[in-house]
């Protein structure tokens, strides 16, 4: 009865007006956030009596759905991977790698549709240097937004200390995604910037 019991409750909830709330900015595509459609899929397993427990192993995360009737079950797994978040101690990285699993579980077993974020071309390194994108900072976790606040105070202190230079070459060395560039780029004052940008000349 549990393959019967989740293709209803995935009917129901595609038949739901959810809303993503997440936006990535920078790539320019929307996605579906835990708090988008959890709360409706667990009042939809209540009502049809499934029960959905997601665990984790150092190999896999998965999701096991059971009817509360008979105790059929169906098992979703998803590959554990490394999560390297910059200035995140070990446990932030887990924690936030085990919330994108969560995820990603979700959306498989109810066969919610994300546009693929793929889709969205990329600037180049060049584009994501010099021309800031207000609201990029919005779609990184807490955790990269307090490591890139941190990190945009060190370099304008160095460009303080006329040492723009050094701040490129830091910059440099943190071996920053495109999007946390840009997002970086956001917090400099525009004189920081344009500092950053010559030294790098």
């Amino acid at each position: 009865m549990v393959h019967k019991k989740l293709m209803q409750a995935r009917v129901e909830l595609q038949a739901m007006p959810l809303k993503k709330s997440g936006h990535n900015k920078f790539a320019g595509y929307n996605y579906f956030e835990l708090g988008d459609f959890l709360p409706q899929v667990n009042a939809i397993f209540h009502r049809l009596g499934l029960c959905s427990v997601v665990s984790f192993d150092a190999e896999y995360a998965s999701l096991t759905i059971t009817d509360v009737d008979d105790g059929t079950m169906i098992v979703i797994t998803s590959p554990m991977v490394e999560a390297n978040m910059k200035g995140a101690s070990p446990i932030q990285s887990l924690g936030g790698c085990q919330t994108y699993q969560r995820r990603y579980l979700y959306l498989c077993a109810t066969d919610l549709v994300e546009g693929d974020s793929f889709d969205a071309a990329a600037p180049t390194k060049e584009q994501v240097i010099i021309t800031p994108t207000q609201g990029a900072m919005e779609s990184l976790p807490e955790d990269e937004q307090n490591y890139l606040r941190e990190l945009a105070m060190d370099l304008i202190s160095l460009c303080d200390k006329e040492e723009p230079k050094t701040a490129w070459v830091k910059l440099e060395s943190e071996n920053l995604d495109a999007e946390q560039k840009v997002a970086l780029w956001t917090l400099l004052p525009s004189k920081v910037r344009s500092a950053i940008k010559k030294a790098k000349e």
